[in-house]
């Protein structure tokens, strides 16, 4: 169980969680999704007396999303075995006025290698400092900072094809 503290804790993290969860699933519903099961998770086992709780939801959230990622690997190997159910209708969202620059943002971001996108969404789009980026991700503060940059340069590049800076 949670203490109240740290349930408090959990709720007030939720926003950087879900945008954590989109920038890994790429789609808004799947974020949800991954978002939901990290914090059934969490309810589910508790964390540590001593635990940040937003660092252990976001270890939780990643990990969660790895095993979804395996789940899938195994579902189009044997597609025979596996029904999937998918619902390809556009959403609301979709039809929004600025749709067609949201996607074009994610299509840009989706072009990074995963370790840059996550590096890069949760010190840019999250805020948190390369130091607890690095100890979400579970590496060094320097390789944060270096797949950042990479991150970056290939933005740009995606931006102005042709132009150097």
């Amino acid at each position: 169980m949670l203490s109240d503290l740290q349930r408090e804790a959990l709720l007030a993290e939720l926003g950087g969680l879900r945008k954590f969860c989109i920038s890994l699933t790429g789609t808004m519903a799947d974020g949800d999704d991954l978002l939901q099961a990290t914090v059934e998770r969490v309810l589910e086992k508790g964390l540590p007396a001593d635990a940040h709780v937003a660092k252990w939801a976001y270890r939780v959230c990643k990990n969660a999303w790895i095993d979804e990622i395996r789940a899938r690997d195994v579902r189009h190997k044997y597609p025979q075995l596996v029904v999937d159910e998918e619902d390809d209708s556009p959403s609301a969202e979709q039809a929004a006025s600025g749709q067609r620059e949201l996607e074009t943002v994610s299509a840009a971001l989706d072009g990074l290698p995963q370790d840059q996108r996550l590096a890069l969404t949760l010190v840019a789009i999250d805020g948190k400092t390369y130091a607890e980026a690095a100890e979400i991700l579970e590496v060094p503060v320097g390789t944060i900072m270096s797949r950042i940059a990479r991150a970056r340069r290939s933005l740009l590049e995606q931006r102005e094809p042709g132009d150097e800076n």
